[in-house]
């Protein structure tokens, strides 16, 4: 699957991908809201889990790539996560620092929240974050979405997690 917006693709994340995917998992600037960076072998694994999710659910996180350059600048996408206790829909995404604070993780996680409602019967989709993520939180409520829970996660730190319903969505439209 690819989709595509005005200066992106999104496309299956895949082997080739590994590099670029490292750089940004593997930053501890860019994971700081996430319990660990990653290492050679975590990355490996995220792109097999994310092949399978696309198997499994059809979905999961793809490469973020910028249209003008043609490079892999992050990962955005739908997983199903465990969100206090109940498996949700969820948007998520990671950009390289390099091209934060220029839009690219709204533009993507626009599209992707578009794509559920369109080819998916959920009714509500939800992004996740620490309390602390403050880009993230933005990210989310730029993307229509509103707080509607906040708990203490398995780190014993606030998560808040967002939501848009197809209801609400409808209306953004």
């Amino acid at each position: 699957m690819q989709l595509e917006t005005e200066r992106l693709i999104l496309r299956e994340l895949n082997p080739d991908d590994y590099d670029a995917l490292y750089e940004i998992l593997g930053d501890s600037e860019i994971m700081q809201h996430y319990p660990y960076t990653f290492d050679e072998k975590r990355v490996r694994n995220w792109i097999t889990k994310n092949i399978d999710r696309y198997e499994t659910f059809g979905f999961g996180l793809f490469a973020v790539v910028q249209k003008s350059s043609d490079l892999m600048i992050g990962d955005c996408g739908i997983t199903m996560q465990n969100i206090d206790g109940i498996i949700k829909p969820e948007i998520g995404y990671h950009i390289n620092k390099k091209y934060w604070h220029q839009g690219y993780a709204k533009e993507a996680a626009r599209k992707c929240r578009d794509w559920i409602f369109e080819n998916t019967p959920f009714n509500k989709v939800y992004s996740y974050m620490k309390q602390t993520n403050v880009a993230s939180s933005a990210t989310a409520m730029s993307n229509g979405m509103k707080k509607v829970h906040e708990f203490i996660d398995d780190e014993k730190q606030t998560t808040v997690a967002y939501a848009i319903t197809r209801d609400e969505w409808e209306k953004l439209k």
